[in-house]
């Protein structure tokens, strides 16, 4: 089952490379977005990860294409999303379930509404900012009048995010960006789950219903997946194989990719990709499915206040050899890449865990590494070692 999501996720296989950083987006189906940045925000750190140095304005060409015509959208799936712009009529279950939800903790009157859309008929594209602000002057969360629109519009389908600038939402009307064949695609509730079932599979190459629903939240965001039978109907429906997967009481059923089942069968090999992951990976969004499969715990403490941390800000695993061998919790300081908190499973997690470093730090051009702790601590002398070796 790992080497199987190791495969489907790209960090398995020379396959994994094809395609670029769009392919990547194609084979993991949505990229998380998040404010937070370190060594660089978590949409470049998911391309990084798989293909190596790419450079990071190719990331954002990739994702948000300046000119002509647009090959993803923002929306809700496992959270804030990137997407490929094909899957634009499949969340149309997402958008209706939530038009019919209503809204929640931010409200705003149908006429704002108007006068958001009214502004983008007219004018074209906007930012938040463009609109006329995206704050009411308050906290963080005290979002203005627009904002509130603009998000709503977003949620419900009648505006849509195709690029940004500067980190800035640009609104826009779907009638004017998504491609007029996608848009007038209306597919029923049975079949989007069908088709979101057949991505979140193809994403990890073999699912069981929890998997299915935690890939992309298909009990959240207005979404209700209320049985079991309903994800093998739609899986079968997608062409999914049935299997059965090791439990923690006994075997589950689960539904694999018939494309990720053939390589496996032809003898699966390829190389194992070394690498440092952004927290927010997809490859790490379940946790109890990567306690399961890797035996490790995923922890994201950047809320936790600093002292009661037991890792670190933004703890970054490392995979290597098809298993996550360690972890960092990373910072730079001018030219230097910080690994303020390293923890290293074992001595053979040593010369990978250097590489990664040494890999990471010239990608967010850095010169030199420094470690400042090391669990184990017998170790710490031979990562400073394998750094020295490698140049940093």
């Amino acid at each position: 089952m790992r080497r199987l999501t190791l495969y489907a996720q790209g960090f398995l296989g020379a396959a994994a490379k094809r395609g670029g950083v769009g392919g990547v987006l194609r084979r993991v189906s949505a990229v998380q977005l998040d404010t937070i940045s370190v060594l660089a925000r978590s949409h470049e750190l998911v391309a990084y990860g798989r293909l190596g140095a790419t450079g990071r304005d190719a990331v954002e060409r990739a994702y948000w294409p300046a000119t002509g015509k647009p090959t993803t959208f923002e929306y809700w799936a496992h959270a804030a999303c990137i997407l490929p712009v094909a899957d634009w009529p499949y969340y149309a279950w997402r958008r209706r379930a939530i038009t019919a939800r209503g809204q929640r903790w931010h409200q705003v009157s149908e006429a704002t509404c108007e006068q958001v859309l009214a502004r983008l008929r007219d004018e074209g594209p906007l930012t938040a900012t463009q609109l006329g602000g995206a704050k009411a002057g308050g906290p963080w969360w005290d979002w203005s009048e627009v904002k509130i629109a603009a998000e709503w519009l977003l949620d419900t389908g009648r505006a849509v995010c195709v690029r940004r600038t500067g980190w800035r939402r640009v609104y826009d009307l779907p009638e004017r960006v998504i491609p007029k064949e996608l848009l007038d695609h209306e597919p029923s509730d049975a079949e989007c789950l069908c088709y979101l079932a057949g991505t979140a599979a193809r994403a990890l190459g073999v699912a069981t219903h929890a998997d299915f629903v935690e890939y992309l939240r298909l009990n959240e965001h207005g979404l209700r997946v209320r049985s079991g039978p309903a994800l093998d109907e739609a899986a079968a429906a997608a062409g999914l194989v049935h299997v059965t997967v090791p439990g923690p009481k006994r075997a589950v059923t689960a539904w694999a990719d018939p494309a990720a089942l053939a390589w496996l069968s032809a003898g699966g090999r390829g190389t194992h990709r070394t690498a440092l992951l952004s927290p927010f990976d997809s490859l790490i969004w379940d946790r109890k499915r990567t306690l399961r499969m890797f035996g490790y715990r995923h922890l994201f403490e950047p809320y936790v206040p600093k002292h009661k941390r037991e890792r670190g800000y933004f703890t970054m695993p490392l995979l290597a050899g098809g298993q996550i061998a360690g972890w960092v919790d990373p910072g730079r300081d001018g030219k230097t890449l910080l690994a303020k908190n390293v923890l290293l499973e074992k001595p053979s997690a040593v010369a990978p865990m250097a590489r990664a470093l040494t890999e990471a730090a010239d990608w967010v051009g850095c010169t030199h590494v420094v470690t400042e702790r090391v669990e184990l601590s017998a170790l710490a002398q031979p990562l400073a070692s394998a750094l020295r070796a490698l140049g940093v």
